[in-house]
């Protein structure tokens, strides 16, 4: 068992400051709430505001730094208005998704109390379900290999691999059987467009292949437009839908957008020896320093690290931290002690913070 782990702290651009501010305030509190692990930070710094003093995105101490750490912890990364000469946004968050192999992008969908909801049916209160998106091929594989050819024609490639999808898919399936423990519907469903692109059909394949090694979950298929329809008609039929990087790029933004927005969309970013921690939504530049960023997002990534470190290094008191600072979310909504001005609340990023901060004092 280890208890005292190191995390790589990555603040990043615009709010990703005051989120990461937020987010430590509340890990320092759960850590002397609960007891029995030690975190300590490398604060890091990377992205469009450090390359437009620099110009570089992220140094190489840092990525050093990065990959000695026990997880990674990053705030928003990237400035519409900072971009690479070749037009792309900066973005050093995925070349620690490359170099790190960091193949399972876990995207919970979950509906919460007195946050507005999209869609007007009452099943729509019941929302729960992951996207889950390989996060390392797919069409992002060729993210610094496409070309542009006589200003004419430009070219971008998608890759496949079986080694990756094998470990994507069995990834699925655990994450929906340990879902089933707790009530969840032990649904996986495969989204793809194998009726278009031999790649999608090879990835049904394997899908099918890793199915039949776990029979004790139900395995189900979807074409991604069929798929993007069903999260607006029924999203509640559903569980973990896994897919590729570009698919589940889109679907978990419009998944965002049902249940509140994108400062409801936490992610987390695993691989076999690393994880990454972050909020889905961007560095919105036009809120900056206005105390109106919605945290939420931020806290449930990092309930979702603190999971993992426990799991991973057999630390009880880290997973128990997870689940108070989960608890503690959902109860704020549920009681309206957090109501963001996002959805027209009177709570800014501070008093947020300090409304998740007395409910985990409360915790029992």
């Amino acid at each position: 068992m280890r208890s005292e782990l190191r995390i790589a702290v990555l603040p990043g651009d615009g709010i990703g400051r005051e989120i990461m501010d937020a987010c430590l305030a509340v890990l320092d509190r759960l850590q002397r709430r609960i007891g029995g692990y030690a975190l300590s930070y490398d604060h890091l710094r990377a992205g469009a505001d450090f390359y437009r003093e620099t110009g570089v995105d992220i140094t190489d101490e840092t990525f050093a730094a990065v990959a000695r750490a026990d997880a990674i912890l990053l705030g928003a990364m990237g400035l519409p208005s900072v971009r690479f000469p070749d037009g792309t946004e900066i973005s050093p968050h995925l070349k620690m998704r490359d170099a790190f192999g960091l193949f399972a992008g876990v995207r919970p969908v979950k509906a919460y109390p007195n946050v507005p909801r999209r869609l007007a049916d009452e099943r729509a209160a019941s929302i729960d379900l992951v996207i889950l998106r390989e996060s390392t091929e797919g069409l992002f594989y060729s993210r610094d290999k496409g070309e542009v050819i006589d200003v004419v024609e430009a070219r971008e490639t998608l890759r496949i691999t079986r080694a990756t999808s094998e470990k994507l898919f069995d990834f699925a399936f655990d994450l929906a059987r340990r879902r089933k423990a707790e009530g969840g519907k032990g649904l996986v469903t495969c989204v793809d467009k194998a009726n278009v692109f031999r790649a999608y059909a090879f990835f049904r394949k394997i899908f099918d292949e890793r199915a039949a090694a776990n029979p004790d979950i139900t395995a189900g298929h979807a074409y991604v437009d069929a798929q993007a329809l069903d999260l607006v008609r029924r999203p509640w039929d559903f569980d973990v839908l896994v897919m590729e990087n570009m698919f589940a790029d889109i679907l978990s933004d419009l998944g965002g957008g049902l249940v509140g927005g994108m400062g409801m969309a936490p992610c987390a970013e695993i691989g076999t020896d690393h994880a990454l921690f972050q909020p889905a939504h961007g560095s919105a530049p036009d809120i900056v320093g206005q105390d109106k960023a919605n945290p939420t997002a931020m806290f449930l990534s990092a309930a979702m690290m603190l999971d993992w470190l426990g799991a991973r290094h057999g630390c009880e008191p880290l997973v128990i931290a997870g689940r108070v600072l989960a608890r503690a979310v959902e109860d704020g909504f549920a009681s309206g002690r957090t109501r963001p001005c996002e959805f027209g609340g009177p709570h800014g990023t501070s008093a947020h913070t300090r409304a998740v901060l007395e409910i985990i004092d409360e915790a029992k």
